[in-house]
């Protein structure tokens, strides 16, 4: 067991003026490389837009106000397994009998952040004409080597070692009881809280189903299983080549990235744009201060390396674990613009679905693009849910 401290620490961070300083002087500096022309988004991030970024970012972007904004959200930070975790608790405002409690996993390349606007539509449902009876206590972790987390000195952790932290945290905030919810690397470790706590679990809900398990034998795969296997090998031959990256020579890309600003912001606001449901046009889905309040996160705590080796850490666990069916009742919610969604026969395959819907809008990282729907998705999912969890 990992040693959880009883003493949680509230927590608000404040960027020192000589850390914003030394930000504005590497941008204004940034040796920038040459480009095609024309070549837009095609070979990566458009230089064009990148420059236009990272001048607001020197001299209009406005770090202590989103700091601020942040801070409205109740945060804290505590010791599990000998690490500092920071986290986001925020109780419902109006707490009735059925409050579920909801820990909420983001995934990369993100954080608590990911959650930001989510978290008040949940905690105080009524003051946005929902039933109060749907309210959350939310928590919202961030991941060791994430955020305000520390980063681990050691082995990076992978999602299985994490869904035990949760659940421990979980445990010292008293719930014994729960739901888990999460997109992405979120996504897993939601997973592993329902496959390792399926007595403190009583729903897991997800964006995705994770990536194929090659351990299937292909002739028990339906057609549309089979097709869905194709489209993700053809996705990461054109598109994977940062989780290659992330997972053989993490370190190699960390170097630059955590040098160069403008580095940092490219590797980022690319998979923005390439995952949010924004038709090719960014900010579309993310204001500039919006991306930047991301990408700032990110630079300040020098966590873009320590994040990356997380995938280092998921590409080795062991095949059984990869194949094991969650029993936990399920619910995932496939937003249109997500990448690679997976068929019903797959999620039916892995685990037990009782909930299965396609908002029509939304992407990758819908509780920040759409949050209204998102929150809704959450409470359809968990209504059922919310007396058993309070027994």
């Amino acid at each position: 067991m990992s040693d959880v401290s009883p003493h949680l620490e509230s927590y608000t961070p404040q960027a020192e003026r000589a850390a914003l300083e030394d930000l504005r002087t590497r941008l204004r500096a940034t040796r920038w490389p040459d480009a095609p022309e024309d070549a837009g988004w095609a070979l990566g991030t458009d230089i064009t837009y990148l420059r236009e970024l990272v001048a607001y970012w020197a001299d209009g972007f406005d770090w202590a106000a989103q700091e601020a904004a942040l801070a409205r959200l109740p945060r804290f930070r505590t010791r599990l397994g000998g690490l500092g975790v920071h986290f986001v608790h925020a109780r419902a405002v109006a707490p009735t009998g059925s409050v579920l409690p909801l820990v909420l996993s983001h995934g990369w390349p993100d954080s608590f952040w990911r959650y930001s606007k989510v978290v008040p539509l949940l905690t105080d449902p009524g003051a946005h004409g929902v039933d109060p009876a749907d309210a959350f206590d939310v928590v919202v972790p961030d991941m060791p080597g994430y955020g305000y987390s520390d980063r681990p000195a050691g082995p990076p952790l992978d999602s299985i070692a994490v869904a035990g932290l949760w659940a421990e945290l979980m445990s010292a905030l008293g719930y014994d009881r729960f739901g888990a919810a999460g997109g992405d690397i979120g996504s897993h470790v939601s997973r592993y809280l329902a496959l390792d706590h399926p007595d403190r679990v009583v729903a897991v809900h997800r964006m995705d189903g994770g990536l194929p398990v090659r351990t299937v034998d292909p002739a028990e795969l339906a057609p549309e299983e089979r097709e869905w296997f194709d489209e993700v090998a053809d996705w990461g031959g054109s598109e994977g080549a940062y989780g290659a990256i992330h997972r053989t020579k993490p370190q190699t890309a960390a170097v630059g990235l955590t040098d160069s600003p403008a580095g940092l912001a490219a590797w980022i606001v690319e998979k923005l744009r390439a995952w949010s449901d924004c038709n090719g046009h960014v900010e579309r889905s993310f204001t500039k201060d919006e991306i930047l309040t991301n990408i700032t996160l990110y630079w300040l705590t020098g966590t873009i390396g320590s994040s990356m080796r997380m995938y280092h850490a998921n590409a080795a666990i062991p095949p059984g674990q990869l194949s094991r069916r969650v029993e936990v009742p399920s619910g995932f919610s496939l937003f249109r613009g997500d990448i690679v969604r997976p068929p019903r026969a797959w999620l039916e395959r892995t685990a037990n679905v009782v909930y299965l819907n396609e908002p029509a809008r939304g992407g990758h990282f819908a509780p920040f693009e759409e949050p209204e729907l998102y929150a809704e998705e959450l409470r359809a999912f968990f209504r059922p849910y919310r007396a058993p969890a309070m027994d």
